[in-house]
C-alpha cells in the first residue's frame, strides 16, 4: 500500500473510538507474530484523564536536549496521522508509514485467516502496532507511549512497559471506564506492573487510595511527583509563566514555558521530571539543564496554542474545561467569539456551563467525525440565563469560521478534532 491507501485502510476499520475494543490478547497475538517489536528498547507509559499527552510532550523534548534516540506514540492527531508516531522529534515519514501499515495488515490478515486472531485488529491496535515497529527498525533506547483510552485494556499497554505514570484523573468517558472516579482510576492504575516503576501525582485522597492500592497489590513503592512547585508571574511577558521545581534529588530553578501556556503545566512537568529522573536510574544521561531547557522549549500543538488570531484548546472535558476557563479568567480580558463542538458522550452540559458565558458571541459546530454532535444537538444544552442571542450554530467547521467573520480573539474548544481542522485551515492562510 502507499500512504493514501495505508490511511484508506486503517480509517476502513471504523472510527477509533466507536470500533474500539478493549482487550489486550489481540494486539498481544499481532506483536508476537511481528517479533515482539517492543521488546527491542526501554518503554514510558503514561496514563491519566489530563495532561497525559503533555507530560508526553515535555519528556520527549527533555531526551530531545539530552541527544537520547527516542520513539513517540501519541493520539489523537490533529491533521495528519503521521503524527503519532515520532522519532527523535519528528513525524514518520509518509513512506515509512505505508510500508509498516502493509506489514501490519498483512500479517493481521493472514492471523485472521489461521483463526488465531478473535477479530480483525482494529484502527488503534494497528496503529499502536506499526508505532512499536517503527521504533524498534529506528533503533531507539526509548520509546514514549501516550495510553488512548483507560489502561487496563488498552493496545499500548500490551508493551509492558518498564516505566509507568499516571497524570490527573477525573470523570471522562464513563461508558467504558466506569461510572466512579475510583472505577476510572483503578482501569489506569492497572498500567502499574510487578516489575515497573511509577510516577503518580498528588491528587484526591479517594484517587490515590486506589492507585496506592494497586502499588501495593503489585508489591511497588511509587515515585511522587514533586508537590514543591513555584510559579511566578512577569506582566510583561504573560501569559508565560515562570517556576521552580524542587525533588528529592534536584533543583530546577526558574525556567520558563515559552510554548506551554496555563498553570496546570506545572503538575505535567513535576511528572516528567520524575520520570526523567528515573531514566537517569536506567543509565541514561540527562543532567539538570537538559530538563530545564526541554521543559522550556517543549510544544504540544492544539492545546493552549496561538495561531493568529485563534486560541486552540481542546477542553474535551470538565477537568480540561475548568483549566482553560482559569486561564482565560487571567490572561484574556478582552471579549472573545467561541466556536465549540464536541462528540457525544461527554459532559457537554457542565462543560457549557464552565465555559460558554465566558464567550462575547458562540458559534456551535460539527466536526468531520462521526461520533460529533451537530449544533443543534449542542444547543440543547444551553445554561440557563445563557442569552440565546449570542448563539450561531453551523454544519460544518468551514461555515463555523465563515460565521466568525472578525479579527478579535476568536477561541476554539471542545474537541481535539474540531481544533485540528482549525488548526489545518489556519496554518494554510
Amino acid at each position: 500500500m502507499n500512504f493514501a491507501a495505508s490511511k484508506g485502510y486503517l480509517y476502513s476499520l471504523g472510527n477509533e473510538v466507536e470500533a474500539m475494543k478493549l482487550g489486550l490478547e489481540n494486539i498481544r497475538t499481532l506483536l508476537a507474530e511481528l517479533g515482539d517489536p517492543q521488546k527491542e528498547y526501554l518503554k514510558v507509559q503514561v496514563a491519566g484523564t489530563n495532561g497525559k499527552g503533555s507530560v508526553c510532550a515535555f519528556l520527549d523534548s527533555i531526551c530531545g536536549q539530552a541527544d537520547i534516540r527516542r520513539g513517540l506514540y501519541t493520539s489523537p492527531h490533529l491533521i495528519s496521522i503521521t503524527e503519532r508516531i515520532k522519532i527523535d522529534g519528528a513525524d514518520i515519514s509518509e513512506g515509512d508509514f505505508a510500508r509498516l501499515a502493509t506489514r501490519v495488515r498483512e500479517t493481521s490478515e493472514a492471523l485472521l485467516s489461521d483463526g488465531r486472531l478473535a477479530y480483525r485488529p482494529t484502527f488503534f491496535e494497528q496503529v499502536t502496532a506499526i508505532a512499536l515497529l517503527a521504533f524498534a527498525d529506528a533503533k531507539v533506547e526509548l520509546a514514549i507511549l501516550e495510553t488512548g483510552l483507560g489502561g487496563r485494556l488498552d493496545a499500548t499497554t500490551a508493551a509492558n512497559a518498564e516505566i509507568a505514570a499516571i497524570t490527573r484523573i477525573d470523570l471522562d468517558h464513563q461508558e467504558y471506564l466506569g461510572d466512579t472516579i475510583e472505577e476510572i482510576a483503578a482501569e489506569k492504575a492497572a498500567i502499574i506492573g510487578p516489575d515497573s516503576k511509577v510516577v503518580l501525582l498528588h491528587q484526591a485522597k479517594n484517587v490515590e487510595r486506589v492507585l496506592l492500592g494497586r502499588c501495593r497489590e503489585v508489591g511497588i513503592e511509587p515515585v511522587w511527583a514533586s508537590p514543591d512547585i513555584k510559579i511566578k508571574r512577569d506582566p510583561a511577558v504573560a501569559p508565560m509563566l515562570f517556576g521552580t521545581i524542587t525533588t528529592e534529588n534536584d533543583v530546577y530553578a526558574n525556567f520558563d514555558f515559552w510554548n506551554m501556556l496555563g498553570e496546570h503545566q506545572f503538575q505535567n512537568a513535576s511528572i516528567a521530571i520524575a520520570i526523567a529522573e528515573l531514566l537517569k536510574e536506567e543509565s541514561f544521561q540527562i543532567g539538570n539543564d537538559e530538563i530545564c531547557i526541554g521543559l522550556e522549549t517543549t510544544i504540544h500543538p492544539g492545546r493552549l496554542e496561538y495561531i493568529g488570531n485563534f486560541l486552540l484548546d481542546g477542553a474535551h472535558n470538565v477537568a480540561g474545561a475548568k483549566a482553560l476557563a482559569a486561564y482565560l479568567d487571567e490572561f484574556e480580558e478582552e471579549p472573545f467569539t467561541m466556536i465549540f463542538g464536541a462528540m457525544r458522550g461527554k459532559d457537554v452540559a457542565e462543560i457549557a456551563k464552565i465555559l460558554w458565558p465566558r464567550a462575547k458571541r458562540l458559534i456551535l459546530t460539527r466536526p468531520s467525525n462521526s461520533r460529533a454532535m451537530t449544533a443543534e444537538e449542542l444547543s440543547e444544552f444551553v445554561p440557563e440565563g445563557f442569552d440565546a442571542e449570542k448563539i450561531v450554530t453551523t454544519n460544518s467547521v468551514e461555515d463555523a469560521l465563515a460565521a466568525s467573520g472578525s479579527t478579535e480573539l476568536i477561541l476554539v474548544t471542545g474537541s481535539l478534532y474540531l481544533v485540528g481542522e482549525v488548526r489545518r485551515i489556519a496554518l494554510s492562510r
